[in-house]
């Protein structure tokens, strides 16, 4: 089968979240099934050009429609971690993808409006036809729109479109011009197509993908419901029930590869579940790293960004929390508001004299594997969570994590105490309230069986360790995903 992925990230190369992390990992399986596959990305300035390899002018003199005139792109191909990725490069005064940074832009919605109009134009003109396209958040929610709408028509129709929700609260809300900059009609404006069903006359561009694509998936399957049934769909509930023949949740995996105690070169000790010696070496290199007192106990992680949905003031009660109780706490993070960021330091001030905690703000790719591997516990308070990798991390390194159980950390963490799966498949603790006390439970509960139960906790640690999350699984499922919407 042949996929083409189009998207605005793409580990390593292009990353700000986990999107990048699933489009590689994804289509690094799907390539290892023997599909043929092609990531198509705009070439960004900002981007690691020291990641591609042989990065190579393949296409010239692209014409792409913008308004009432038409822009020059240059098209480069080149491979990443053996992944073939295609790299479109507008050459216009507007300057769309030279911006030292990958969004945050005031015009982002015209980027990539213009991104996903270059795409399907780039096909066109190439001759390629791929089975699926594979399309990935709001920022390229017009493609199946421009695929079925005008591509069509011009002798497209082979290709069938898959698209991804990674995260329903960004939405590519925007306005009509869209539709003029990408050639298409006003009359697309409606409820049952573009129309935002919040703001009247508004374009939405997450909406335009569901609409428009042949299937629609999200990062995991509880996400899938709470997003359709829930306020977590910020206003996409009715859209996503009109389409639910054509919906439903894949869990994302995680890159074994990157990620694996028994061949991680970024921690000292490595380690499995049959010789666990490792582990307990790192947990001592970390405190040793970070200046913390050699002492029987345990600690407890966080490595997060440090931003609302992430539960902070639950992370700065799990802080004092964990101290209080006979555990050391460690945290890595750091987020974009600068008030939270503010609170963190001060918290890191507060407790900088304390032997056994430390705050790091930032993010140290190093010091992250070190976490994972020589902690005890990871804590991830989340107010919602479409899938989470962090917890898929924490349970291969066995570290038992604590979560909230929305999302896909309800998917993938099951209760030490309350599941109703059995113990060998029971992999941490959770709680539902979005509050202190319900934290307090949950936390208490791990660091209680850390003291009084080892025999049983590291138990938690092989189930965790023996889980398997890696994109196998979910491979499949979007295998047949793209099998069912070929039929």
């Amino acid at each position: 089968m042949y996929i083409a992925m189009a998207s605005s990230e793409c580990a390593p190369v292009a990353k700000v979240g986990g999107l990048a992390d699933v489009v590689h990992g994804l289509a690094r399986e799907l390539l290892l099934r023997n599909n043929a596959v092609e990531v198509i990305l705009p070439m960004y300035d900002c981007m690691r050009y020291d990641r591609v390899w042989g990065l190579d002018k393949c296409y010239s003199n692209l014409w792409v429609p913008y308004y009432d005139h038409w822009v020059r792109c240059d098209v480069f191909s080149g491979s990443v971690d053996h992944i073939p990725c295609i790299f479109i490069k507008p050459l216009s005064q507007e300057n769309f993808f030279d911006r030292g940074q990958f969004y945050g832009s005031s015009d982002d919605d015209a980027r990539f409006v213009f991104f996903s109009r270059a795409v399907l134009e780039f096909m066109y003109k190439s001759g390629r036809q791929p089975d699926v396209i594979h399309c990935h958040d709001w920022q390229t929610g017009l493609v199946p729109v421009l695929l079925y709408e005008m591509y069509q028509q011009l002798g497209m129709q082979h290709p069938r479109v898959c698209y991804t929700l990674h995260n329903v609260r960004h939405q590519g809300v925007t306005g009509a011009h869209v539709l003029q900059q990408s050639g298409l009609g006003m009359d697309l404006i409606s409820p049952d197509k573009l129309e935002d069903n919040v703001h009247p006359g508004a374009v939405n561009l997450m909406k335009a993908g569901i609409v428009y694509s042949n299937f629609t998936t999200t990062v995991s399957p509880r996400y899938a419901e709470e997003i359709k049934h829930t306020e977590l769909g910020h206003g996409l509930q009715s859209t996503l029930h009109a389409n639910e023949h054509k919906y439903g949740g894949v869990l994302n995996g995680v890159d074994y590869g990157a990620w694996n105690p028994e061949v991680d070169t970024h921690i000292p000790h490595q380690y499995s579940p049959q010789v666990m010696e490792g582990k307990f070496a790192d947990k001592k290199a970390l405190r040793e790293r970070l200046l913390l007192q050699d002492k029987f106990k345990p600690i407890v992680a966080v490595v997060s960004r440090l931003d609302p949905q992430k539960g902070v003031h639950l992370i700065s009660h799990a802080i004092f929390y964990a101290l209080a109780n006979r555990a050391q706490f460690v945290l890595l993070g750091s987020g974009s508001d600068s008030a939270i960021n503010h609170h963190f330091h001060s918290l890191k001030e507060h407790l900088n004299d304390n032997p056994d905690c430390h705050l790091e703000i930032g993010y140290d790719e190093e010091l992250a594997h070190l976490i994972y591997a020589g902690a005890d516990m990871l804590v991830i308070p989340s107010a919602f969570e479409p899938c989470g990798l962090t917890q898929l991390i924490a349970m291969k390194y066995g570290t038992v994590p604590v979560v909230r159980a929305t999302g896909g950390l309800a998917d993938t963490v099951f209760d030490a105490n309350h599941a109703s799966k059995p113990y060998e498949e029971r992999t941490g603790y959770t709680f539902e309230a979005f509050d202190n006390e319900a934290l307090e439970n949950a936390l208490g509960r791990a660091i209680g069986l850390w003291y009084k139960y080892p025999k049983y906790f590291h138990q938690l640690r092989l189930n965790g360790m023996h889980a398997d999350y890696s994109w196998n699984q979910s491979g499949s499922h979007y295998l047949d995903i793209y099998n069912h919407i070929c039929e």
